[in-house]
C-alpha cells in the first residue's frame, strides 16, 4: 500500500495561552497604539523591544510593522540614497531586493554556493561596487560570518543582516543579526514567532537607532522607548529624518513577548524534526543534502535539498509525484515565480547579468516547510515519500 501524508504544510501551532491572555488585556483596555499609554504604563511594544535587545545582546531595538519594513528602515538609517548600489544575495526572497528598490537604490546580486549561502569569492570580487551589503540568511543558512565580516570591514562595507529565517540561530555563538551594523527579523506567521506580521530591528549604533525610531513614526515621543538612545542623540537627527510610519502596535507586541521567551524551546523542537527528515533523505540517489557547518547553530523551520544537474521536467515530476502523496515541495528552478520561489532574474525592476554558477544551484533547489505541527513520525513518513519519489524518477 502506498503511503500518503495528510497533514498541512501551512498550519501553525496555536498562539500560547499566555500570549492570548496578554492580547485580551490589551483589547480590554483599548490602548493598541504604542504611544497611547496610561500614567506609569511602559507599554507592550516598549517592553518587547527591551526584552529582545537583551535576548540578542544588542544596545537598541525597534519593533515595526513587518520584516520588510525593518529592512527598508535599516537601509535609510545607514544612509542609502536613491541610485545607490546595494550588494545582496542572488538567492533570497522578494522583500529583500524589494526593500532596496523601495528606497530607490539598486540591487547588485552576489552568487550562491551549493551550501545555499552567499558566495564569498563573488562578494570579494564585487566588494568595490557598493558600500552596503544586505545579507540574506536565506532559508536559515549562515555563511562563514567571520570571513564575510573580514571582507566587508576591509572594503568599508556596512552590513545589514536579513534574519527573517535565523531568529534563534548563531555563528560561533554570536546570535544571527549581531555581526553586522543592523539585524532585521520577521515576526510573520511562517517565521519563528508569530504575530501575523511584524518586524524587529537591532543595532549598537546610537545614530542608526535614533534614525530608525524617527523613521518608524515616533513623532517626538521617542522618550517612550526603553531600548533607544538618549534624547541628546535624537536632538542631532530629529529635524532631518522623515516620518515613514511603520510602528508595531501593543497588540502584536503582547502576542510576541511570551513567544520570544519560549524561543529556545521551539528551536530545539524544530531541529529535532529537521534532523529526522535530513536523516531520512541521506543516501538518496541523485539527491544532495545540505551539510550544516559546525560553527552554525541553525533553526530547522524549513529544509532544502538539491537535485543538482537534473533536467527541469524530471524535477517537476518529483514535485508532482510528491504532491500526489500529500508532500508539498517548492522549487526555485522554475522560469516563472510561483508563490515565494522567485530568484534574482525574476525581479525585472532590477538589472542583472546571467550568473551561470548560481543558476546551476538555483535550478536544483527544492524547499519544504517544517511546521511544529508535524510529529516526528510525520517527518519520517515525509522523508520516506520524498526518498521514494526522487529514487523512482532518478532511476527512470
Amino acid at each position: 500500500m502506498t503511503e500518503t501524508f495528510s497533514g498541512s504544510f501551512t498550519q501553525q501551532e496555536p498562539i500560547p495561552e499566555e500570549a492570548v491572555e496578554a492580547a485580551l488585556a490589551v483589547l480590554r483596555h483599548g490602548r493598541l497604539h504604542r504611544y497611547n499609554l496610561a500614567r506609569g504604563e511602559l507599554g507592550e511594544t516598549a517592553l518587547l523591544e527591551q526584552e529582545f535587545a537583551a535576548q540578542v545582546g544588542a544596545k537598541y531595538c525597534l519593533a515595526v510593522a513587518s520584516g520588510g519594513y525593518a529592512l527598508a528602515t535599516a537601509l535609510r538609517a545607514v544612509g542609502v540614497r536613491p541610485g545607490d548600489p546595494v550588494l545582496t544575495n542572488a538567492f533570497t526572497l522578494a522583500p529583500v531586493p524589494g526593500s532596496i528598490a523601495s528606497v530607490g537604490a539598486r540591487p547588485v546580486f552576489v552568487g550562491v554556493t551549493e551550501n545555499l549561502t552567499i558566495d564569498l569569492e563573488d562578494l570579494a570580487a564585487k566588494a568595490g561596487q557598493a558600500r552596503v551589503l544586505m545579507l540574506s540568511h536565506m532559508r536559515g543558512h549562515l555563511c562563514d560570518m567571520d570571513r564575510l565580516m573580514a571582507i566587508c570591514d576591509a572594503a568599508g562595507i556596512t552590513v545589514i543582516e536579513d534574519c527573517a529565517h535565523t531568529m534563534g540561530a548563531a555563528w560561533n555563538g554570536v546570535p544571527s543579526g549581531r555581526q553586522g551594523a543592523v539585524g532585521c527579523y520577521s515576526c510573520q506567521t511562517y517565521k519563528h514567532v508569530n504575530s501575523g506580521e511584524g518586524g524587529l530591528l537591532v543595532t549598537d549604533d546610537e545614530e542608526i537607532a535614533a534614525r530608525a525610531v524617527m523613521l518608524s513614526g515616533s513623532y517626538m515621543l521617542y522618550e517612550r522607548h526603553l531600548a533607544a538612545p538618549g534624547p541628546e542623540v535624537f536632538e542631532r537627527i530629529k529635524y532631518h529624518t522623515p516620518n515613514i510610519s511603520g510602528r508595531m502596535d501593543n497588540l502584536r507586541a503582547a502576542i510576541l513577548r511570551p513567544q520570544l521567551r519560549a524561543l529556545d524551546t521551539q528551536v530545539a523542537r524544530w531541529n529535532e524534526r529537521y534532523r529526522r527528515i535530513e536523516a531520512g533523505l541521506r543516501g538518496t540517489p541523485g539527491l544532495t543534502v545540505i551539510e550544516r557547518p559546525e560553527a552554525e547553530t541553525y533553526v530547522g523551520s524549513s529544509i532544502q535539498f538539491l537535485l543538482l544537474d537534473w533536467a527541469a521536467d524530471k524535477v517537476q515530476q518529483v514535485l508532482r509525484r510528491c504532491a500526489a502523496r500529500g508532500v508539498e515541495l517548492k522549487w526555485f528552478g522554475a522560469p516563472e515565480p510561483v508563490g515565494f520561489t522567485s530568484r534574482y532574474d525574476s525581479w525585472r525592476y532590477a538589472e542583472s547579468a546571467p550568473m551561470p554558477a548560481s543558476d546551476r544551484v538555483l535550478a536544483g533547489i527544492v524547499d519544504m516547510r517544517v511546521p511544529l505541527t508535524f510529529s516526528l513520525e510525520d517527518c519520517d513518513l515525509i522523508a520516506r515519500i520524498i526518498r521514494a519519489e526522487v529514487g523512482t524518477v532518478y532511476q527512470s
